[in-house]
């Protein structure tokens, strides 16, 4: 009978995952994640054929943690839902800084579609069913809030900004104000 497997591939992913929230994915490497689970590089390989997979993994893992971090900011009920997600857009950014930027601030040209994609489009069916807007009018406010709203996560994440939730709520609330104002009145001009 064959040797039972000591570290699991749920131990290393568990433990990378671990790593990069406090390390950065930059700081990610084989031998580190060895370190973490307390063994040799072997198990690390055997269970992942290299770096990119195990950051595939990761990713995995915190896009669902992402994920996990807006449901509970809409199941909240503090904000209206399309608010609820911008806010918990930079909840996420505060809460967790280093897999913010791994999922939004890194270079994404290969990734087409995928995670994001799904995401605009459940925002843009959610300001379609609660704010009655058609589908254009609803991807231009989409757009033109996801720019802000990255733009506080960004300079939250990198600690270029300390602000309070009472002050992103009322910029935001301002924010989406002037943007559904020009989107009523049809305003598409550059004035």
């Amino acid at each position: 009978m064959p040797a039972k497997k000591q570290i699991t591939k749920a131990i290393i992913s568990e433990k990378s995952f671990d790593y990069v929230r406090r390390k950065g994915i930059d700081a990610l490497n084989m031998r580190d994640v060895a370190k973490e689970c307390k063994c040799s590089t072997q198990p690390i390989y055997l269970a992942y054929k290299g770096i990119d997979e195990l950051k595939q993994d990761i990713a995995q893992r915190a896009y669902e943690e992402f994920n996990n971090c807006l449901l509970k900011e809409i199941k909240s009920g503090k904000y209206p839902e399309y608010k609820a997600i911008g806010i918990g857009y930079i909840r996420f950014a505060i809460e967790e800084r280093e897999l913010f930027k791994y999922l939004f601030m890194r270079n994404r040209s290969k990734d087409k579609g995928g995670v994001e994609q799904n995401s605009f489009d459940g925002a843009i069916m959610t300001i379609m069913k609660n704010y009655g807007l058609y589908k254009d009018d609803a991807v231009t406010l989409h757009a033109e809030m996801w720019i802000f709203v990255h733009g506080i996560a960004t300079m939250i994440a990198t600690d270029y900004l300390d602000w309070d939730f009472e002050t992103i709520n009322r910029m935001i609330t301002d924010a989406y104000k002037g943007l559904i104002t020009n989107i009523n009145k049809g305003d598409k001009n550059d004035s």
